[in-house]
């Protein structure tokens, strides 16, 4: 069930070129427009998944089982096709206040701004969610999406060497960057 701050959450928003996408939380029912999102993934794109997303059964299982207290998945769509999700895990514990955001965009999406839009929903949501700190792990060779999360406020905290395993068993440089949602307040 989805927690009540964001059971109503809708969001408009509109790319450089007018084009009009709806941001929503994903739902069980969405299963076939996240199997569609992810169908075209390249071999190459494929590499960088934690998950082989091209799998429908892996995907089914996502949308199956899920639960909003471990990931709260947004899916952009356009119309009724989906071109993009910006997903925000939550660890427990002692991480209970830090959050995770990772974002796919369909090829035909990128470059027009709604990664940017994208990220922005998804930290107002894990602020909503009382979190305070936001992380993103983005590969080295990735350096403008690199910049990108700086535009938004992200700090680079540092650069891991070989923190990443490709399928193949090339390793490849992760650069770990950290946004601040509650500031630490200094009092006398």
């Amino acid at each position: 069930m989805l927690p009540e701050q964001i059971k109503n959450f809708r969001e408009v928003v509109t790319l450089r070129d007018g084009v009009h996408v709806l941001l929503r939380p994903l739902i069980k029912d969405d299963c076939k427009r996240l199997e569609e999102l992810f169908s075209p993934v390249s071999d190459e794109d494929l590499r960088i998944f934690r998950s082989n997303v091209k799998d429908a059964e892996v995907v089914r299982t996502w949308c199956d089982n899920l639960d909003y207290d471990d990931a709260l998945p947004l899916l952009a769509l356009v119309k009724e096709r989906a071109v993009g999700l910006v997903t925000l895990h939550f660890f427990h514990g002692a991480r209970r206040h830090i959050g995770e955001i990772r974002i796919f965009l369909s090829k035909d999406f990128r470059k027009r701004g709604l990664g940017m839009k994208m990220v922005r929903s998804a930290i107002e949501l894990a602020r909503k969610q009382g979190l305070q700190i936001l992380i993103g792990e983005v590969l080295a060779e990735q350096t403008k999406i690199v910049r990108a999360f700086e535009q938004l406020g992200f700090k680079i905290q540092c650069t891991l060497e070989d923190y990443f395993m490709l399928p193949d068993g090339d390793c490849a440089d992760i650069v770990f960057l950290m946004m601040t949602l509650k500031p630490k307040v200094e009092e006398f």
